[in-house]
């Protein structure tokens, strides 16, 4: 096989690899370097509607990634909703990605406090935070879950940005779960900061 079989295949295989993936920023991203390597390997061959078509494509996905990135961290994008923890459509969000929840958080079984928050883009459910009072002011995060597709969005962050969202039943910190701890760097950007064995967002 000749090197340009070689560019022409691996182009291919990243257009569907790209459309096997779950997370829609890695999906664009793949996509668009299948779609320049094809534009390159069709180029030189000299196949021209495979050149136009590899070309809209990835037009199209350098647009989508714009639209992605530009509303990323844009609270205008997100919603956070406060619903009752015996909720029934909070159960039925719980129940539908369980399987996924229990993936990440081995040790969640069900909520045990009183708070909590769904993440809504549009009119879709994107994300969940669960919380229960730890005392001293504190909430202690129990769950922070997003959808496979939104992960490389973080839209959990805008719960912990809208400090009303916490202050508003008198705390002045919140925790990050225990096993959020490996996540520092994520955490640290939203201004949790170590104190002892605890990761804590200080709220104005």
């Amino acid at each position: 096989m000749d090197v340009w079989s070689i560019i022409g295949w691996g182009g291919s295989a990243l257009v569907v690899v790209s459309l096997l993936q779950t997370r829609i920023l890695r999906l664009r991203l793949l996509n668009l370097v299948g779609c320049v390597v094809l534009v390159g390997f069709n180029l030189a061959i000299q196949v021209w509607p495979m050149v136009g078509m590899n070309a809209v494509l990835a037009v199209i996905n350098v647009v989508q990634l714009y639209r992605l990135l530009r509303h990323r961290h844009d609270e205008a994008a997100y919603a956070v909703l406060e619903v009752d923890a015996d909720d029934t459509y909070l159960r039925h969000v719980l129940a539908a990605h369980a399987k996924d929840i229990s993936r990440f958080n081995p040790d969640f079984t069900t909520a045990t406090g009183p708070y909590a928050f769904l993440v809504q883009r549009g009119e879709r459910t994107v994300g969940v935070v669960l919380a229960h009072d730890a005392g001293q002011g504190r909430a202690q995060i129990e769950l922070d879950y997003v959808l496979p597709e939104y992960r490389d969005f973080t839209p959990g962050e805008f719960v912990y940005r809208r400090s009303d969202v916490f202050t508003d039943h008198g705390f002045r910190q919140v925790l990050a779960p225990r096993r959020m701890r490996d996540s520092a760097s994520y955490l640290s950007k939203l201004g949790f900061h170590r104190e002892g064995p605890d990761l804590v967002l200080d709220l104005p």
